[in-house]
């Protein structure tokens, strides 16, 4: 697919009379980049980049209907049908367990993520899924992007995916991305106990012609639905957790709650450091060092 699509810019930039080095610039990527692509070598172009060579080329959303098969050989079976959805949705209704939802996740977040799998084979599809992943975020920026309302498990707030650091920046991320038109951004807390989504995620898409699917998603599996009976009850479900959750503007405070205490324990020095720091203080206050067990050489008793 990766060749076909290749064919295909080669094609249509030649009818349009164009070098790969004017192309290239039209696009804002060097010449180079224009030749991996027709050839079909190195880095899979991106969702951004199929948009910008479709309204260069004049290909009428030909490459951007051809982009989702080229990554068809890095994802599992059952997320390609999703893939395809997703791309099409005018509405996105998603619960995540586990992770942030993909269209909300940073370059690094994602990465962290997507290095554990048993779907993954080596570091070249990695960096495929993260690129396929960043692509498809695109649409949030887009004039048809879709309506998307999320909600978070509390445990997706606190798991440090990817550390501290990582973490810090997809929850700055997250609050982000709720000032945006069109995004909604909802936390589901610990005390509201069970639900019936408790095993995984779910996504509810509505597609243009007024019909909705639904996905449920694993660790390492997911599924979707299309009969009318089964994507009511997920519905009903996602409805539910949603419900349950806290209003938008609390889970905005909730989520800076645990920017802060994050911040706060990256601040705290481990034992080691305050051991370090604590030697460093003793030699700069009068030459004494600690000794076995932390304890102070004795002092000399004054003379009688």
């Amino acid at each position: 697919m990766a060749a076909l699509f290749g064919a295909r810019v080669r094609r249509l930039r030649t009818a349009a009379g164009l070098t790969q080095a004017e192309l290239g610039r039209r696009t804002h990527v060097v010449a180079t980049r224009i030749t991996q692509i027709e050839r079909a070598s190195g880095a899979k172009p991106t969702l951004e980049l199929a948009r910008a060579l479709d309204a260069a080329l004049g290909g009428d959303q030909l490459l951007v209907e051809l982009w989702p098969y080229v990554y068809r050989e890095s994802f599992p079976d059952w997320s390609r049908a999703f893939m395809e959805h997703s791309e099409r949705a005018v509405e996105i209704g998603e619960y995540s367990a586990h992770v942030v939802p993909g269209l909300l996740q940073t370059e690094e977040y994602a990465r962290a993520v997507l290095s554990f799998g048993l779907t993954l084979n080596n570091e070249a599809q990695l960096e495929q899924r993260v690129a396929a992943r960043m692509g498809r975020q695109q649409r949030l920026n887009s004039a048809d992007r879709p309506e998307l309302w999320v909600v978070l498990d509390e445990a997706v707030l606190r798991r440090p995916v990817g550390g501290a650091a990582v973490m810090l920046r997809q929850l700055e991320r997250l609050i982000d991305a709720a000032g945006v038109p069109g995004v909604t951004v909802q936390v589901l807390p610990f005390d509201q106990g069970m639900h019936d989504a408790m095993g995984g995620s779910i996504t509810v898409l509505g597609l243009p012609d007024g019909s909705r699917v639904a996905y449920a998603e694993g660790a390492h599996h997911g599924q979707l639905f299309e009969e009318p009976d089964e994507v009511r009850r997920f519905s009903v479900s996602y409805d539910r957790l949603r419900a349950a959750s806290l209003p938008p503007l609390m889970s905005l405070d909730l989520i800076r709650s645990v920017m802060e205490d994050n911040d706060r324990a990256a601040r705290v020095p481990s034992r080691s450091e305050r051991r370090r720091l604590a030697q460093e203080q003793l030699q700069q206050s009068g030459g004494r060092q600690l000794r076995g067990g932390g304890r102070r050489p004795p002092r000399p008793r004054p003379r009688a």
